[in-house]
């Protein structure tokens, strides 16, 4: 898609894909040919950015036709380079925005308790927003209201568009972090499906807290030349570097 389009964001697609795949196919209870269906489980992408990876998702499930993948970013193309709700089968909120994200899951969330409603809402961050007040005020709210029915993942790949989070503005301790502001706190390797599924499964029994998984990650995982790489954040690869990438992910 970013190569077709020569924009886009790779990088954080690829370390975000196996979460958003695990959520898709495995967890989250959704419709494809009804997407506005009432109890339908809420997914908020706010690490915009990674629309791709949401894209391929949502193409797979049956939203829209795989085809249409391909005129990503294009003029006249519903696929923007973030996820629009008002244009896009599937996408319950429009993000792009960074820090954004968590609180407008708060809200579908809390209205979901308020309407006794049996859906969950899940929420992926990039680890670079949590450096964004927004998302500790969101993260105190949750908590307070007792949002049992909220889960939020943080795609832990280390890297943001200036450099590492570290050295950009430190995030850890995240756990103890999160688990400070009244969160269920679990730890799990991103990439791992098993690890995943087990992290979601104990999220949906906890009750009264939040939950939030924090998922270490690797940017451009599964391509040798773009794994960790901080330029692949928002950098399209070549052709011929897509010839290379594709020959290593079959």
């Amino acid at each position: 898609m970013t190569t077709e389009a020569a924009s886009g964001h790779p990088g954080g697609s690829l370390s975000a894909i196996d979460i958003i795949t695990t959520l898709y196919f495995y967890k989250m209870r959704h419709k494809p040919d009804s997407p506005e269906w009432d109890d339908r489980d809420r997914f908020v992408l706010s690490k915009g950015h990674a629309a791709p990876a949401l894209y391929a998702a949502l193409a797979e499930s049956g939203y829209f036709p795989v085809s249409e993948l391909n005129k990503f970013r294009h003029i006249n193309s519903f696929l923007e380079g973030h996820p629009c709700r008002k244009r896009v089968p599937g996408v319950d909120v429009s993000t792009g925005s960074l820090g954004q994200g968590l609180s407008v899951a708060c809200g579908i969330a809390a209205g979901g308790k308020l309407d006794k409603r049996p859906f969950r809402v899940y929420a992926l961050l990039g680890d670079g927003e949590n450096q964004e007040g927004q998302v500790w005020e969101a993260a105190m709210a949750a908590a307070h209201y007792k949002l049992d029915n909220l889960t939020a993942l943080i795609d832990r790949n280390g890297l943001q568009i200036d450099g590492p989070t570290e050295k950009v503005m430190a995030l850890e301790p995240l756990e103890l972090k999160w688990a400070s502001f009244g969160w269920n706190v679990i730890r799990i390797n991103g990439h791992d499906f098993t690890e995943i599924s087990a992290a979601l499964d104990s999220a949906e029994k906890m009750k009264d807290k939040p939950t939030i998984i924090i998922a270490n990650t690797t940017k451009g995982k599964g391509i040798s030349f773009m794994e960790g790489i901080r330029e692949f954040h928002g950098k399209p690869l070549t052709q011929e570097q897509l010839c290379e990438a594709l020959k290593e992910l079959v």
